[in-house]
């Protein structure tokens, strides 16, 4: 929308706007905000930034060391479509006030070394990332406990559990509830969400966001999904974030409560975040091959050597919670299986084969789910195929079989990804020199996001007794 300082000014004169909202997000992918009267905005703002306290921030400094500053991006702007007020939103970058540095556990900051990294290397000048991002659309949330107490409970019209309820004789249950696992693609009425996620992507288009398609997900329960155009890996880490932001709000506006978690449900899907990925110099896709299996060529097979090799790695940032593994479990088209292959679903890594264009040629890393920052997942996955390239990592011989379907004794032979948080930690506190490289990770970045998964999410599921436990074990 804007591209200078100028710009800016002039966009806030041109359409009165009242209010400057300043966003960063944290190491956990979270955004965060202030916001400023346009009358205190001059250039100044742009140069020297406005400053804030960094140890408020869960992942970023100690008291100590607190201060911190924001730094507006100018090419990074959008009038949200959600205030009443007329409010433009600015991306920001952080930086240390002393040094006037990039502040290194900035994740903003990572992606774009990441993408200077990609040209340093030569293989190619461009990444162009497109997550398929899901969710889930509830009618009702509670959940809470203590000492003595752990709950939750979600609810929606279209939870096929509520397919007996008596409603009562004003609002009768017109049944057309969705079973489990049979939510992919039904029309209206079973489909009740198709108004609500029709505005979400206008409210996208209307931020500058691309869109490709939305429809009913898998799940019951109101699981649905929004595709994002692919685009390079920072602008498409950014439009993420401002994805969710506007799921989140527009479905409250309907009454509704969207959440990113990757598994809130038992016994149905769990909410994905596929990221296709494709590399490409001077204006030319370097991913395709047209002799080579499903249209790869080398430099793509190796990409996905590597994506396989640092697979346990990668997913600290890609599958980032303890509820991540709920989904990464077999039977429920969760990609658990380290292997390639073409059209497949049961892989983790899968080639596409909707097109014999060229430019088409990607890979899809299925793994990611969208509790991740996208900053780090797509930057830990852009590394981690540049390692393969690199290092000329083979992926072996891609399984073009039914993964979840094979004989015990070949899927015994077939490597999964790890079970829980803790092990995926585990895998890259011991592999992690890949994302060293050209300081696109720091060891400073990766050690506080490593304690801070242990002390506040691994440690505190660990340590409260689990409701189910109770029918298991309370009259043993």
């Amino acid at each position: 929308m804007t591209s200078s300082v100028k710009d800016v000014l002039d966009l806030i004169k041109e359409k009165d706007i009242k209010m400057l909202d300043m966003r960063f997000t944290d190491p956990f992918g979270v955004w965060q905000h202030f916001s400023l009267s346009t009358k205190q905005v001059d250039e100044e703002l742009f140069e020297e930034g406005i400053g804030f306290d960094g140890s408020s921030i869960r992942g970023f400094q100690t008291i100590d060391e607190s201060d911190m500053l924001l730094i507006p991006d100018v090419t990074a702007t959008f009038i949200d479509p959600i205030f009443e007020v007329p409010t433009l939103v600015i991306i920001c970058d952080i930086y240390d006030p002393v040094t006037r540095q990039p502040y290194t556990r900035d994740p903003r900051y990572v992606a774009k070394k990441a993408e200077e990294y990609l040209k340093k290397t030569g293989i190619a000048d461009l990444a162009y990332f497109g997550p398929e991002a899901e969710f889930f659309l509830f009618n009702d949330v509670r959940y809470g406990g203590g000492a003595n107490s752990q709950f939750y409970f979600v609810d929606s019209a279209e939870g096929w559990w509520n397919s007996g309820k008596e409603l009562g004789s004003m609002s009768p249950n017109l049944g057309g509830q969705i079973p489990a696992k049979r939510g992919y693609f039904p029309v209206p009425p079973a489909d009740t969400l198709q108004d609500v996620r029709s505005k979400m992507v206008l409210a996208m288009e209307d931020i500058g966001l691309n869109v490709e398609v939305h429809h009913h997900e898998v799940g019951t329960a109101g699981q649905s999904e929004i595709d994002l155009k692919f685009d390079t890996l920072t602008f498409m880490a950014d439009s993420v974030i401002a994805y969710k932001y506007l799921v989140k709000n527009i479905a409250r506006q309907h009454g509704l409560s969207a959440t990113f978690m990757p598994k809130p449900l038992f016994e149905d899907n769990g909410s994905g975040m596929h990221v296709h990925q494709s590399l490409w110099k001077g204006g030319d896709t370097v991913m395709f091959y047209e002799a080579g299996y499903a249209g790869l060529s080398d430099v793509a097979r190796y990409y996905i050597g590597g994506l396989l090799k640092h697979a346990s790695a990668i997913l600290a940032f890609a599958a980032p919670t303890t509820n991540s593994y709920k989904r990464l479990v077999p039977g429920y088209e969760a990609p658990i299986n380290l292997v390639y292959s073409q059209r497949n679903r049961s892989a983790i890594c899968r080639i596409p084969m909707y097109s014999g264009s060229p430019k088409a040629k990607r890979v899809e890393f299925r793994a990611p789910d969208p509790s991740a920052n996208p900053y780090l997942c797509f930057a830990a996955l852009l590394m981690a195929g540049l390692d393969g390239v690199q290092n000329q990592i083979d992926p072996g011989e891609p399984i073009d079989k039914d993964l979840y379907d094979l004989p015990p004794e070949e899927a015994a032979e077939i490597t999964n990804t790890p079970g829980t948080l803790s092990k995926v930690l585990d895998a890259l506190e011991a592999d992690h020199e890949f994302l060293l490289q050209g300081d696109v990770f720091t060891s400073d970045l990766i050690e506080a996001y490593i304690a801070y998964k242990r002390e506040e999410e691994i440690d505190p599921v660990r340590l409260r007794p689990h409701p189910h436990e109770f029918a298991l074990y309370f009259d043993i």
